[in-house]
């Protein structure tokens, strides 16, 4: 097709369709000194959102991962948490996020430099070279990434290693962090190019990584390597339990609970076929760790998994696009609430399928559901357990619609006795993703 300009008979005559138009006209008044969104927002729809739900699951106090993209470790230590305020009887308690997330930095970093290595003999402009580097390492991440910092590192109640300013508020952190792995692979891959042998490159890598120790250090803390586990009951109760390590609280707390979960997917698109499982290459963080690994599942299969879940009384991690349709301050996630296409008469209508394929949308937060309302057997709307503290919302409880639900949620985690008959079809070889695949976003 041959590139045709704007021509000035087309301005004039869009210039008069917009000077007839009554909705036009009336929309930007709307428009001149009210944010969009507020002016889209359809109050009926909202009002359908309530915190009301026939299977729901009591939890604890809202967390708050502050000025960081903590989302996927807060709404995987959530998880765990409740598990062992059970067991205790517990009205307060924390998993330590900045544990875990000083770990999963500090072996990103060599994930990080493997993977220069790995791709050293390609060009700096080679799309995987520049996908590495443009990635680096930030906060963001995904339940099987959790997985191999826990089963490596073990977990600490957040007592033991609580927050520092540097681990909630990452930004400067983080710069300071990416820019030291970029000098570093300028470094590896000189070397390289050099032909410097295997030890000397092994060598420069580790010492890069001991500084990078010690600065994680001086941002979180060293982490401890033994504690006493401390703790006052419901019934107002001291308890200590003395001489744990990461490790033995980790075996002795959660045990092989994790094994037992499994990552699903709705993916809808033409080059991920359901009922297959799937991995993104590159994407990780432990060398020697877990794959990541998802079994893609149609949405009514999806759901049908989560509810068997929270009907046994279990919550569920979960990954989804948060920035479409949402009112931050109601708690709501709808997007029945919102009228864009009457408000800008733009065509507007994209499928889930078109979403990810041009990136209109993908997985960027993690949280956990705690409920869901069930009209004969179907949902309509998912309580949601946030990480961003309790000032919004129900006391930091959401709630999403469920045509919300179909089409931004985009992974889940669970055990696979839920998963019915398709629980069968997870030890498939996966098929093997590009590192730029929308699945593998990461949640933050």
């Amino acid at each position: 097709m041959n590139p045709t300009p704007i021509t000035s008979d087309l301005l004039e005559s869009w210039s008069t369709d917009y000077q007839n138009c009554r909705e036009r006209q009336i929309a930007t008044l709307a428009l001149a000194k009210t944010n969009l969104n507020d002016v889209a927002f359809v109050s009926g729809g909202a009002f359908a959102m309530r915190q009301k739900f026939s299977v729901e699951i009591p939890t604890l106090e809202v967390t708050n991962q502050q000025a960081s993209g903590r989302c996927w470790l807060f709404a995987a230590a959530n998880v765990l948490r409740e598990r062992i305020a059970n067991e205790k009887n517990l009205e307060k308690f924390e998993l330590s996020q900045s544990y875990l997330a000083f770990w999963d930095k500090f072996e990103r970093a060599n994930y990080f430099f493997e993977s220069i290595l790995e791709t050293a003999d390609l060009p700096a402009d080679d799309r995987v070279v520049a996908h590495i580097l443009t990635t680096g390492v930030h906060d963001g991440g995904q339940w099987d990434m959790f997985v191999n910092i826990i089963e490596k590192y073990g977990i600490v109640p957040k007592d033991v290693y609580d927050e520092t300013f540097q681990s909630c508020h990452t930004g400067s952190m983080n710069a300071i962090f990416n820019r030291a792995l970029k000098t570093g692979a300028i470094k590896l891959r000189k070397m390289v190019a050099e032909g410097a042998s295997e030890a000397e490159v092994k060598a420069v890598k580790d010492e890069l990584l001991g500084k990078i120790y010690g600065f994680l250090c001086s941002c979180y803390g060293e982490p401890p390597k033994t504690f006493d586990f401390e703790y006052v009951d419901k019934d107002k109760v001291y308890h200590i339990e003395k001489g744990y390590t990461p490790l033995s609280f980790y075996e002795a707390y959660v045990g092989d609970y994790l094994s037992k979960n499994v990552g699903i997917i709705n993916a809808p698109t033409a080059d991920k076929p359901f009922h297959r499982t799937f991995t993104v290459r590159l994407l990780g963080n432990v060398v020697g760790g877990k794959d990541v690994k998802y079994l893609n599942l149609p949405m009514d299969e999806f759901k049908a998994a989560v509810i068997r879940q929270l009907e046994a009384g279990k919550v569920v991690w979960f990954g989804s696009d948060v920035g479409k349709y949402g009112v931050r301050e109601a708690g709501v996630w709808d997007d029945n609430s919102f009228d864009f296409e009457l408000l800008t008469g733009l065509d507007l209508e994209i499928s889930k399928a078109d979403s990810l394929d041009y990136w209109f949308s993908a997985m960027n937060h993690a949280m956990v559901i705690t409920g869901v309302n069930l009209d004969d057997g179907k949902p309509t709307r998912w309580k949601i357990e946030n990480s961003w503290g309790d000032k919004n919302g129900a006391n930091g409880y959401y709630v999403c619609s469920d045509s919300w639900f179909d089409q931004f949620v985009y992974q889940a985690t669970v055990e696979a006795e839920y998963l019915g008959e398709a629980a069968a079809l997870v030890e498939q070889e996966p098929i093997v993703l590009d590192p730029w695949d929308p699945m593998g976003t990461l949640a933050d």
